[in-house]
C-alpha cells in the first residue's frame, strides 16, 4: 500500500493525521483488488477508516431500532460522518446534534478534504459542536434528546485519550440518562467486549443489552460490540 497524508493538525491532544490509503507498493498480491480508502489516525492510533463502515452504521440501526420516535439525536464523535449519516437516513430525525472534540477534523469535513464532508454537514437538521462530549454532556438541558450515540473510542479498552475513561463510567452515565426523554436510549460502540461497560449501564438504565458484530477487517474476522441503555416508557 501507499500512503498520501492530506492533512495534519497538531493539537494540545497531539497529532491528528488524515490519510489515503492507494494499491501500490511492492506487495502486488496485497495491492490487488484493494480500494484507495481514506483513514484517520490520531496519535498514531489508527481510529477508522472508509472500507469497514457496517459497524458505525450499525451503531445509529441500533439505536434508532429501540426507540419508537427518535427526534432529536447526540452522536458523541464526528468521525469521518458514517454514523451521523445514518442518522440522518432516517427520515423520524428532526435535529441531529454532533458533538465533536477537534476542530480540525470539523474544517476537514467542512471544506471538503474529506470529500463527502460538505454534502452531510449542509443537512439542515446538523447542528455540529466542536466541544468535549463530558462537557456537552455536563452542560446538556435535562430531557432534550431521545438517543445519544458515543462513538469516541475504539471502547472503553482502546482509549484515544486517557481522560475519556470517565465516559463508560457510572457518573457519566447518569449525566447521560439526565438527558434523554422517556423511551430514550444510549448506544455505544466499542472494538471488543467490555463486560464493564454492561455493569455500568446495568446501574443506571432500565433495559440494557450488548450486540456481537462480525466483520472482515484487512483480510481477518473481527467482532465489534454496541452497548445499549434504555429508559423506560413512562420514566
Amino acid at each position: 500500500m501507499n500512503y498520501v497524508e492530506l492533512a495534519r493538525a497538531e493539537t494540545e491532544r497531539g497529532e491528528l493525521v488524515l490519510r489515503e490509503r492507494r494499491p501500490g507498493g511492492d506487495d502486488l498480491d496485497d495491492a490487488a483488488g484493494a480500494p484507495t480508502a481514506l483513514e484517520l489516525r490520531a496519535n498514531g492510533v489508527f481510529v477508522m477508516d472508509t472500507v469497514e463502515v457496517s459497524t458505525e452504521r450499525a451503531l445509529a440501526g441500533a439505536a434508532l431500532a429501540v426507540v419508537e420516535e427518535p427526534r432529536a439525536v447526540c452522536v458523541g464523535g464526528l468521525g469521518l460522518g458514517f454514523t451521523m449519516h445514518e442518522v440522518l437516513a432516517d427520515s423520524r430525525v428532526e435535529t441531529c446534534a454532533v458533538v465533536e472534540l477537534e476542530q480540525a477534523l470539523v474544517d476537514w469535513m467542512r471544506d471538503g478534504t474529506i470529500a463527502h464532508g460538505p454534502a452531510l454537514l449542509a443537512d439542515e437538521r446538523v447542528k455540529v459542536v466542536v466541544a468535549d462530549i463530558a462537557i456537552a454532556v455536563a452542560e446538556a438541558r435535562p430531557h432534550t434528546y431521545d438517543l445519544v450515540l458515543l462513538d469516541v473510542d475504539n471502547g472503553p479498552g482502546y482509549l484515544v485519550h486517557e481522560t475519556n475513561a470517565t465516559l463508560y463510567e457510572q457518573p457519566f452515565l447518569e449525566q447521560v440518562r439526565a438527558m434523554l426523554r422517556s423511551g430514550g436510549a444510549l448506544v455505544v460502540w466499542s472494538a471488543a467486549e467490555a463486560p464493564e461497560l454492561a455493569t455500568a449501564l446495568g446501574a443506571v438504565f432500565d433495559d440494557v443489552g450488548a450486540d456481537a458484530l462480525d466483520v472482515r477487517l484487512n483480510d481477518r474476522d473481527e467482532q465489534y460490540w454496541l452497548y445499549r441503555g434504555r429508559v423506560a416508557a413512562g420514566s
